[in-house]
This record gives C-alpha cells, sequence and structure tokens, in this order.
C-alpha cells in the first residue's frame, strides 16, 4: 500500500530533501549550500548533529539506516522530493567487519530506495536519489594492468577488491533496478519511481577534516600530520598514483548532477575527478610548503594491495558532456589556493 499524502491529523506533509549521513563533512557542505537556496531539509545520522548544522535543518533524526521503525516515522512526517544518501560504513573499516559493511551498506541503501519509491507512488512523480559511489568499485587485477590501463571509464575493471567497493558496485545495480525495472511484473508497477544518479568519486582531500583512516587517506594524512610538526610514515609506495579531488569539488559536482535534466543524461554512474599525483608528488608539494618536513614511505601491504587496486586516472568525458563536470583546481592550486591557507591557520603556520 503506497503512503498517503497526508499526516495522520490531515495536514499535507511537508515536501523536504532528506540527507543521510549528514554529520560528514560532505553532508555539512551539502546541507550548507541546500538550506542557502531556501530548501527544507531534513537530515539523519547515527550521532547528533553540530548545532550549527541542525539549525539549518527543518528536522534531524538519530539512528541508524537499517532501523525500518525510524525510516517509516520519516516517511509518514515528510513529502520528499530528493534523497541525498551519503551514510556509508568506509573502506579500511569494512574490511575489518565485512558483513557489518555490507549490512550498513547495501541494506541500508535498499531501505532508502525502497522509501523513495514509496514516495514515488505517493507523490505520483519520482523522486531523486544522489548516491555517492567510489573508486574502490574498481578491481585492477594487477599493479601492470593499473599501468598498462592508466585511464579507466565506468564500465571497465568494475570486480571490487574490497567489501566497500562491492558495497559501492551493488549500490550502483540496485538504483538502476529501481529506476529502470522496479516490480517489472506488478500490474499497478510505476514506471521510473526513482531518478537515480550516481557518482564514482576520487580520493577526497579536505583542509577541514582530520583524516579518519581511509584506504585514500594517505595523502591527506601527510599534510595534516606534517603541518602538526610531527613526522609522518605514508603507508604506501612514492610511486602509489589514484585520482583525486577536494571536498568543495566533490560538494559541486553532487549538486551539479542532481541539477542537470534528466533528458541529458546518458548513464546513472558517473566518474569525476580532478587531478591524479602521486605519493611522491604529495611528498614533494608538503615539503615545499613545509621545509624540513620529515616523510618517510612505509607501505602496508594490506592497504597499498587495496590502492594497487584502483585506477590511476578515471575518465570522465561523460560527466564533462551530460551535466558541464569541470574540476575547480589543478594539484599545485589546490595546494595554494585551498589547502595550504587553511592548513597553515588550522595549525599556528599562518
Amino acid at each position: 500500500m503506497s503512503a498517503d499524502p497526508h499526516t495522520p491529523s490531515g495536514h499535507r506533509r511537508e515536501k523536504v530533501i532528506l540527507v543521510t549521513g549528514a554529520g560528514g563533512e560532505m553532508g555539512h557542505g551539502l546541507i550548507d549550500v541546500l538550506s542557502c537556496d531556501g530548501n527544507q531539509i531534513v537530515a539523519m545520522d547515527v550521532r547528533e548533529l553540530d548545532a550549527g548544522v541542525r539549525s539549518k535543518c527543518r528536522d534531524a533524526f538519530v539512528g541508524d539506516i537499517c532501523d525500518g521503525g525510524l525510516l517509516e516515522r520519516v516517511n509518514a512526517q515528510y513529502e520528499i522530493g530528493e534523497i541525498f544518501h551519503l551514510a556509508a560504513l568506509l573502506s579500511t573499516r569494512g574490511e575489518f567487519a565485512p558483513e557489518t559493511a555490507h549490512h550498513v551498506n547495501v541494506d541500508g541503501t535498499l531501505n532508502l530506495l525502497k522509501l523513495a519509491a514509496e514516495q514515488a507512488r505517493a507523490q505520483g512523480q519520482g523522486v531523486k536519489f544522489m548516491f555517492p559511489s567510489s573508486i574502490a568499485a574498481y578491481g585492477m587485477p594487477s599493479v601492470e594492468a593499473k599501468r598498462t590501463n592508466r585511464v579507466v571509464n565506468e564500465d571497465q575493471f568494475t570486480h571490487a577488491h574490497t567489501m566497500y567497493g562491492v558495497n559501492k558496485v551493488a549500490g550502483e545495480e540496485l538504483g538502476r533496478y529501481y529506476q529502470d525495472h522496479y516490480r517489472k511484473l506488478a500490474k499497478d508497477r510505476m514506471v521510473r519511481p526513482v531518478d537515480f544518479r550516481s557518482i564514482r568519486f576520487p580520493g577526497i582531500i579536505s583542509s577541514d577534516t582530520v583524516p579518519a583512516g581511509g584506504t585514500s587517506d594517505y595523502g591527506p594524512e601527510m599534510i595534516h600530520v606534517v603541518a602538526q610538526g610531527k613526522a609522518y610514515d605514508c603507508f604506501v609506495r612514492p610511486d602509489t598514483r589514484i585520482p583525486f579531488m577536494t571536498m568543495p569539488e566533490a560538494i559541486d559536482a553532487l549538486l551539479r548532477l542532481a541539477a542537470a535534466p534528466k533528458e541529458r543524461l546518458t548513464r546513472c554512474v558517473y566518474n569525476v575527478s580532478a587531478f591524479s599525483p602521486t605519493a611522491a608528488d604529495f611528498e614533494r608539494l608538503v615539503k615545499r610548503d613545509f621545509p624540513g618536513a620529515q616523510v618517510s614511505f612505509v607501505p602496508d601491504l594490506g592497504r597499498q594491495a587495496i590502492v594497487d587496486s584502483w585506477p590511476e586516472e578515471c575518465d570522465d568525458s561523460a560527466a564533462r558532456r551530460d551535466w558541464g563536470w569541470t574540476p575547480t583546481y589543478t594539484f599545485e592550486s589546490a595546494f595554494e589556493k585551498y589547502l595550504m591557507p587553511k592548513i597553515r591557520a588550522r595549525y599556528g603556520k599562518a
């Protein structure tokens, strides 16, 4: 049975944008922009939101995306026009608890897609579903294959080596199913209840957030640790290369794709990237900006193997063609204009 568009009291439900994983930095940045544009936002996270972020939201729920009762409450109280599903259990932690990662990342995504479909039936129109995916979706079979196939498109080498990557591929396919094939044999089937759009993000560098041990965090970790005057042991080889972008660029990409006319989109899942430095390139710029910095390369075999399974560069020509994606920074300008001013101020190095 579809959800009624009215609350139990008979009042029509308020139309909102739902943001899961709202407590993360991407959630913070996204909510800043959405609230400035006058949108009513309902946030969800496993922890209480910072007061500043909470003040920009119509409502905020503390709880798990796997909690069906919580999602029923949201479904009953609000009319949801868009969902930005940012909540996830990330790659490194996922390898220590793969079954938990699957539960959160796949079952949680399925719950949100079901919510979107129920909302669409109640409203009589599709609900937009934004899904941040990851280069972890890729699985290069060897370092040699990675170097031979330097630039990889969305349809190549999608045999992920981590549970997180497998989960992201599963989320992409679930979204495609809910958009194009959901309830295919049902007589009361609604065509395209979900407008599913996904970005495979590269490593993301932030000047504001201290990295939390993610597999692509060796570059950001190096910057933050050295800025504090400490020595850094990098857990990958100097020649390791994967694509990166800054956090503001990632938020901009997500919003650009969300705003794109549906008829211009030729696929559900898009690559984006800005630059592809080696770990040695990070060391070079860190030492340039912090003379005397101590950086050693002490590869961790397990984490190195994961990073080696990700491509050196991603072909983002489809995103550039379909919805006007273009990066803001080069590697050098990201350091000079975005990272260093805030990093220096943060650690008293101005």
